[in-house]
């Protein structure tokens, strides 16, 4: 046997063996794109409406934006005093995509909850007045990683016993996502419950100390979009130039934006003082023209969570 060919014979063992130890190890290197059935070069776009369940003109903007608009799934904050309500709306509506926003914080001044879990079982997230932290640093301060996994794991466990066919779960500020032992909840949580959850870009990532994450979940066969489009409206940038910015950039792959549409109104205004930037995304995102026009001139095909999901579940048994 010539040297050359030799050497391509041990080139191409070697090649065998990283396949077949990525494959045992979960790691699938094709685009997920195509995983999904579409081509590496689609835009493929998931439009998630967060915070449902904190008011009824939440729960009311998402309805709209689902049956009408251009949502495509949503998150839940199972905490929230509106929650009955939405989860008796995703209970009648089980083709519709609903997630767990799970939520470690109470940050607004008139509107307050507390843990689903009991206060004694996680004592370290609840504030002298008995409600979730203002913030997430007072989470990371006064809490642990395992109460913050008990917690969390009641609302899923709550809005599965409401009737919800979970579809994803995303962190509420990102409580989940900033530090890393608490990310470690995140991706426990996700294999627990066999669900795909919401990252940041491996370029994101890998600024901020996380660029080993996306790893970690690739090895677990957690799948996530390949971007995140998270709100990085430019100084004096007004709502709708920032999203005909955001969507007229749109890259090949996945990608997940998610908004906080809210029906503006006396309820909404007594809550946040962003209640115009949420009127503004539900508007856009329900009922403006350029909004399709552009989505229509990117080629973009909309998906929710339910795709990634089924993808997971079905390669994780397999």
């Amino acid at each position: 046997m010539t040297r050359p060919a030799l050497t391509r014979i041990v080139l191409l063992g070697l090649l065998i063996a990283q396949v077949v130890v990525g494959a045992n190890r979960g790691i699938i290197t094709s685009p997920l794109a195509e995983r999904l059935g579409f081509k590496a070069t689609d835009k493929i776009l998931i439009i998630n409406v967060d915070d449902v369940g904190n008011s009824h003109a939440a729960n009311a903007a998402v309805m709209d934006a689902m049956e009408n608009g251009l949502a495509t799934s949503s998150t839940i904050i199972v905490p929230g005093p509106w929650f009955p309500e939405i989860a008796a709306y995703a209970k009648t509506h089980p083709n519709s995509d609903f997630g767990v926003h799970l939520c470690h914080t109470s940050e607004w001044k008139t509107l307050k909850w507390g843990p689903v879990a009991s206060k004694s079982d996680v004592p370290g997230l609840v504030d002298p007045q008995g409600y979730l932290w203002p913030d997430i640093m007072s989470v990371y301060k006064n809490s642990t990683p395992e109460q913050a996994y008990i917690e969390a794991r009641a609302q899923i466990k709550k809005a599965l016993d409401a009737g919800i066919d979970v579809t994803h779960i995303d962190s509420h500020m990102g409580t989940l996502q900033y530090n890393e032992a608490y990310f470690q909840v995140y991706r426990r949580l996700a294999k627990e419950f066999d669900l795909p959850l919401r990252m940041g870009s491996q370029e994101l990532l890998a600024a901020q100390g996380g660029g080993h994450q996306r790893g970690q979940l690739d090895s677990d066969g957690i799948l996530c979009p390949d971007y995140l489009i998270h709100g990085d409206r430019k100084p004096g940038e007004s709502v709708r130039d920032y999203w005909k910015r955001e969507l007229n950039s749109l890259k090949p792959g996945v990608t997940e934006l998610y908004i906080h549409a809210s029906v503006p109104g006396e309820e909404i205004k007594h809550i946040t003082n962003s209640w115009e930037d949420r009127a503004a995304e539900y508007e856009l995102f329900t009922k403006d023209p350029e909004v399709r026009r552009i989505l229509e001139s990117q080629g973009a095909k909309r998906i929710g969570y339910r795709a990634l999901r089924d993808l997971q579940r079905k390669a994780r048994k397999s």
